[in-house]
């Protein structure tokens, strides 16, 4: 009984990170402009590799690859973090506008008054 309910732990955690590591693929080309590109992908590739990494980890029990699976885990949101912030700071430096949605419904670039 307890091996049915920890694959069951162990699938859902696989197949959700799966999910939701391909909805922020599509987010990735669905979004309008580069910030809410950054925002999507980070976002669930961040939910997607914790999702996968503890499916492993439940699959491989305590031992010494569950601890280099943890270890690669905090690399992983120890990186996405930094390229994220590292992209848009990258992006208001090349001067790229957000793109905001008007009372109309249309969206346009907002321009800054420099």
């Amino acid at each position: 009984m307890i091996e049915i309910i920890k694959n069951i732990l162990i699938w859902g955690c696989l197949v959700s990170g799966s999910l939701f590591f391909a909805i922020g693929s599509i987010g990735l080309i669905r979004m309008p402009d580069v910030y809410t590109r950054i925002h999507s992908v980070s976002i669930l590739d961040t939910l997607s590799a914790i999702l996968l990494i503890l499916g492993m980890v439940l699959y491989s029990g305590l031992n010494l690859t569950s601890l280099k699976l943890i270890i690669i885990l905090f690399g992983l949101l120890y990186i996405s973090s930094v390229a994220s912030h590292a992209l848009a700071r990258a992006s208001i430096h090349d001067g790229i506008q957000p793109i905001i949605k008007q009372s109309d419904g249309k969206l346009r670039k907002r321009y800054s008054r420099k």
